[in-house]
C-alpha cells in the first residue's frame, strides 16, 4: 500500500509539474474583448506566444496585417498571437470595445484572440502585463510593442517599430518552435 501511495504522489508531481511554470507567467484570468467571458492564459502554456498591445487608431495599426499573417503561418506549429487593446498611448483605441472588435474583424480580419481593453504600463497595468514587465525588465514603449515568449517562459520585447512579419522576427519565431 505504501508503494502505491508513493507511486501516486510521484506520478501526480509529474502531471502537475507544468502547472507551476504556467503560474509564474501565464496564470492570469483575462476578459475576452467585448464580452463578459474570461479566459485563463494557461490555455497557451504549451505555445510560443506573441503578446501585443494593440490600438485601432495608431500609425502602427497596419501591423495587424503582419500579426494575422504570422498567426496564420505558424498557428498549426504551436504559435499564438494574443492582442491586448490599450488606450495607454494617446488614447488611440476606441472606448467602446464593440467598436474595437468590429474594426479588427472588418478591417484586418483578425482571428487571433483579443482581450479586454486595459492598461499595459505602470501600476494600473493588467496583471499579465505587470508580470511581463517584471520578468522581462521592460514595459511597452508604444502601441504594437511585442513580447515574444518561448515555451519555457523566456521573454523578449520586440520594439513597436519592428514589423511582426519581418524576416528577423519570423526567424526568432521559427527558432522557438
Amino acid at each position: 500500500m505504501k508503494i502505491l501511495s508513493l507511486l501516486f504522489l510521484f506520478a501526480s508531481s509529474l502531471v502537475f509539474a507544468d502547472d507551476s511554470s504556467c503560474k509564474n507567467l501565464l496564470d492570469h484570468d483575462v476578459r475576452i474583448l467585448a464580452s463578459s467571458d474570461s479566459e485563463n492564459l494557461c490555455a497557451y502554456n504549451d505555445k510560443v506566444i506573441m503578446a501585443v498591445n494593440v490600438a485601432s487608431s495608431c500609425g502602427f495599426t497596419y501591423q495587424y496585417e503582419g500579426l494575422e499573417k504570422i498567426y496564420d503561418k505558424y498557428k498549426q506549429k504551436g504559435f499564438i498571437v494574443l492582442g491586448f487593446p490599450s488606450r495607454d498611448f494617446l488614447y488611440q483605441e476606441f472606448k467602446d470595445e464593440d467598436k474595437t472588435k468590429e474594426f479588427c474583424k472588418t478591417t484586418y480580419d483578425v482571428s487571433f484572440p483579443l482581450f479586454a481593453t486595459s492598461k499595459v504600463r505602470g501600476d494600473r497595468a493588467n496583471s499579465f502585463y505587470k508580470n511581463l514587465a517584471k520578468n522581462s525588465g521592460e514595459e511597452p514603449s508604444w502601441n504594437f510593442s511585442k513580447y515574444l515568449i518561448s515555451k519555457n517562459g523566456d521573454i523578449e520585447l520586440i520594439p513597436h517599430t519592428t514589423n511582426p512579419d519581418s524576416p528577423e522576427v519570423m526567424k526568432k519565431i521559427e527558432a522557438l518552435l
